[in-house]
């Protein structure tokens, strides 16, 4: 819609060709409904360390649409923006359905001629020139042809991937896309348990994965801080979606261990004074009943399901400084196991697809075709959660509008 709008800003004759019934059903529901339009960070020089390798050929696209350009578009249009942790900007009706209706209006605003409920087939070549596309109503000629059929993510929104195919035959390399932005299985029953809590601020540590799982020193592989929510199927939350790229590398090894340190800004000394206060006052108490004031709220069973039964009904005044520091330990550093990925229908962004050493990222016209544009989830750019996905639609999509 973004790349249709534009050219037909310009003055051009624009078809868009929609195989779903309605426009933009996959942004609609972006963001779990919310819609994160973009990261509010207006320096294009760190914004684009977010996208990785491809950071170095997007700077004369950003230099032209980026973040500035973003909030002026949906605010002149009567869509404000407003801002929240971590620069995700966000609709102020927080209904990714408005910004839907922004760009169907942008749209019709310009008399681009769309045809929903329209199944392209493939593109249309003569003597290895784009000549259109052919569809299941036929065959529709155009000077230039943009490609924006997205990636793996979200199936049921007709994302299903047919574009790598098409590019594929066009002569480009394509790499295989690969569901990037997840959530992650979980083996442990207890985390199920849990499913809808929410846990704002903790640190999960990811170690290597080792022939012997049981063994007691482990290798930590990295760490992260931030949200995580637990599902009926393990982790989500920005924190682990945005982990998932590096989990998935060691998932190749085995099941990875995990452990979430529950008060990551407080020392190992400083909780255990906690503990050792609650419980001292506490003294004809049993420990499962106390373990709700030294847990974070909701996570009291989840520390429970680490302990021995014996201990749980033990009072407090009869534990033993090594159980109580088991506790501790655990407040510090619950541990469990991630088995893999949700796939690409739990996706939120999968990587894969063209390499822009293939690309005129000025104008994101193909250097195989020059009359071919490709955009978006085609191009095989990795990149975190947190609006850089939906700012890369805005910009590569205004640049293939402005020079097709």
């Amino acid at each position: 819609m973004m790349a249709a709008g534009r050219a037909a800003q310009r003055g051009k004759s624009v078809l868009l060709v929609e195989k779903n019934r309605d426009l933009g059903r996959k942004l609609s529901i972006t963001g779990g409904g919310r819609c994160n339009i973009t990261n509010a960070e207006y320096d294009n020089r760190i914004l684009l360390v977010n996208y990785g390798e491809a950071e170095k050929f997007l700077h004369a696209t950003f230099s032209r649409f980026a973040v500035e350009q973003t909030f002026s578009f949906f605010e002149d249009r009567g869509l404000p923006l407003v801002v929240e942790a971590r620069n995700r900007a966000f609709p102020n009706t927080f209904r990714a359905v408005d910004v839907t209706k922004v760009m169907v209006q942008y749209v019709r605003d310009h008399q681009v001629r769309v045809q929903t409920e329209t199944e392209v087939k493939g593109v249309v070549t003569a003597n290895e020139h784009v000549v259109g596309v052919e569809t299941d109503c036929g065959i529709f000629k155009a000077d230039a042809v943009i490609l924006a059929t997205g990636g793996l993510s979200h199936k049921d929104t007709g994302a299903t991937g047919e574009g790598f195919a098409w590019l594929r035959d066009l002569g480009h390399t394509v790499h295989d896309p690969n569901p990037d932005v997840v959530p992650l299985k979980v083996a442990e029953s207890w985390v199920r348990k849990l499913s809808g809590t929410s846990l704002s601020e903790m640190t999960i540590t990811f170690f290597e994965p080792q022939p012997d799982q049981t063994a007691k020193k482990r290798v930590k592989a990295f760490s992260n801080t931030g949200e995580i929510l637990f599902t009926h199927f393990g982790l989500s939350g920005p924190l682990i979606l945005n982990a998932a790229h590096e989990v998935k590398a060691l998932l190749r090894q085995g099941a990875v261990i995990a452990e979430i340190d529950l008060y990551p800004h407080r020392e190992v000394s400083d909780v255990d004074k906690q503990v050792v206060d609650v419980f001292s006052q506490n003294g004809n108490k049993r420990v499962r009943t106390i373990l709700k004031r030294v847990c974070p709220p909701g996570m009291s069973s989840a520390v429970a399901a680490h302990l021995e039964v014996t201990l749980l009904k033990k009072t407090l005044s009869h534990v033993t400084r090594e159980e109580r520091r088991t506790v501790v330990r655990l407040l510090k550093g619950l541990p469990l196991t991630i088995t893999g990925t949700m796939g690409y229908d739990w996706a939120v962004i999968s990587d894969g697809g063209v390499p822009l050493t293939e690309i005129d990222t000025r104008s994101m016209a193909s250097r195989l075709h020059s009359n071919l544009f490709i955009i978006g989830d085609l191009l095989h750019i990795n990149r975190p959660s947190g609006g850089y996905s939906l700012q890369l639609c805005w910009t590569t999509g205004w640049a293939a509008g402005s020079h097709a």
